[in-house]
């Protein structure tokens, strides 16, 4: 005897966006570039959760629910959206198409202007090389 009713998210009849949240989110604090669409003016945002499917995002203006807005995400680039909810200062995004939010995690520096120490080999202390 099952003690949940039989009514889960996996059912034909759930809404897409509750189903959606069931994807795994990564909890981080990222900055990232902030628009409405249409709009050339951004402004940074802190995110604060992301997955293939939708951030959320710290906006004190808020927004309304199915606004188009563009958010430019570290190592991905410009992903556009929905609003799915405002409240309390932050909104949550769902994206139009998925995204990998492992590409996020990845360090950007590289090149002529990357720092010397990421490119240096690291040197270990005489009693800790193999011998």
């Amino acid at each position: 005897m099952d003690e949940f009713p039989d009514d889960s998210l996996d059912d034909a009849s759930a809404d897409g966006a509750a189903h959606n949240r069931n994807a795994s989110r990564d909890s981080l604090f990222l900055m990232a570039e902030f628009r409405v669409a249409g709009s050339d003016r951004s402004q940074p945002v802190r995110v604060r959760n992301l997955s293939a499917g939708g951030l959320m995002a710290e906006y004190p203006p808020g927004l309304e629910q199915g606004a188009t807005v563009e958010i430019d995400v570290r190592g991905i680039g410009w992903v556009v959206g929905h609003i799915a909810w405002s409240a309390a200062g932050r909104v949550g995004v769902a994206f139009v198409s998925p995204i990998d939010p492992l590409l996020a995690r990845k360090p950007v520096v590289a090149g002529e202007k990357a720092p010397y120490y990421t490119s240096a080999p690291v040197q270990l202390p005489p009693r800790l090389r193999k011998r």
